[in-house]
């Protein structure tokens, strides 16, 4: 899937202040390409993705994000099915008979689930969980199979056919997607890889998922980030990875054009005074983490308070990516909404007829030898 509008900067800054951006322009012609790939899919008899939801905690923020998804995947049209687990320690069964059914498209687990109180297993088997999900239904892109290849900027899990992209974790990608639309982030005249050249980005959190992989993403797209959290500083150039011993959280805000914020506590407040004018700053937290009123004083500055829209988005661009990839390869919608089938072995009819008029013609050759 393709949208042609995000090598389109639709956000504009002002000069005289900042300006604050709702995310949701960003979002809505994805979720516009959705719907009529879905509308598609109908008029030729085919039901819609499912995605599955694995829910098994009582943190808000989780229940909010599949409150959300299953409202989105409605009406995009889109086929969402919840399944809430009283014990935690049936997640393990829930996802293995998820990712052995046909029926199911695509797979999301709401975490934190064994980090939020005292198991057997420990936190780390969240970690478990990620890896478990088939990477034909990982709607996150968190499994093992695509972190690895997110952090050898690989794109493709079908070299050198190149057929089947990698998917992308769903909060990182949807920043990514947010830095394309905002002015002087992306230069799309450059190919691929080269993009953010010349770029340099402050990450400010180091989670599985979301600054981690954040930081590999635009540092493979070109950039210079800088990947922030509580004890260290690292910085991600060149496809190389350095820590940074001489570096502090304000210089690094200081140096860079973008500044993305993903701390997870509400009393953590970013210092306004160190972030430059034209700078681009994105919030991936749940709470704030700058103070909004004294950011938009600051002359030309892009500030994108929130990012759920666009990553409900990418989680259901995914679902269809997976679709088209692993479940339904021989049906793709093309721009005429033809329908695109695999060709068989042979080709088409007229490579089978001279291949079978060549073949009789050099059984009678051998024939009248």
């Amino acid at each position: 899937m393709s949208v042609a509008t995000t090598k389109t900067a639709v956000i504009v800054a002002d000069p005289s202040k900042g300006v604050k951006v709702d995310a949701g322009v960003v979002a809505k012609p994805f979720r516009e390409e959705i719907k009529e790939k879905i509308k598609f899919l109908k008029s030729q008899g085919i039901d819609a993705p499912l995605l599955v939801g694995l829910l098994a905690n009582t943190d808000p923020a989780a229940k909010k994000y599949a409150e959300w998804t299953g409202k989105a995947c409605k009406a995009d049209g889109l086929r969402y099915e919840l399944r809430v687990l009283d014990d935690p320690i049936d997640v393990d069964d829930a996802l293995v008979e998820a990712n052995n059914d046909p029926r199911v498209h695509g797979i999301i687990v709401y975490y934190p689930i064994f980090g939020q109180v005292e198991s057997f297993s420990g936190e780390s088997h969240d970690d478990f969980l990620r890896d478990s999900v088939s990477f034909k239904c990982d709607v996150e892109g968190l499994c093992h199979t695509y972190r690895t290849n997110l952090y050898r900027n690989v794109r493709y899990l079908d070299y050198p056919s190149n057929a089947q992209k990698c998917l992308l974790p769903c909060t990182a990608l949807s920043v990514v997607k947010i830095l394309e639309h905002c002015p002087g982030c992306y230069d799309f005249s450059k190919p691929i890889g080269r993009r953010m050249e010349g770029k340099t980005v402050v990450v400010i959190n180091r989670s599985e998922i979301v600054g981690r992989p954040l930081a590999a993403m635009l540092a493979n797209d070109g950039a210079d980030v800088y990947s922030v959290d509580i004890n260290s500083i690292y910085m991600f150039t060149g496809g190389r990875l350095h820590k940074c011993e001489d570096e502090t959280p304000e210089s690094c805000v200081r140096k860079s054009s973008v500044v993305v914020t993903g701390v997870p506590a509400k009393a953590y407040r970013l210092p306004t005074e160190w972030i430059q004018p034209n700078t681009t700053v994105v919030n991936v937290a749940s709470f704030k983490n700058v103070d909004e009123d004294e950011l938009l004083k600051i002359p030309g500055v892009v500030y994108v308070p929130l990012v759920g829209k666009v990553t409900v988005a990418m989680l259901e661009r995914n679902l269809v990516r997976l679709f088209d990839q692993f479940h339904h390869p021989n049906i793709k919608s093309s721009s005429n909404n033809a329908i695109i089938k695999e060709q068989p072995w042979y080709g088409n009819p007229l490579n089978l007829y001279t291949a079978a008029v060549i073949t009789a013609l050099l059984c009678l050759e051998v024939v009248r030898k």
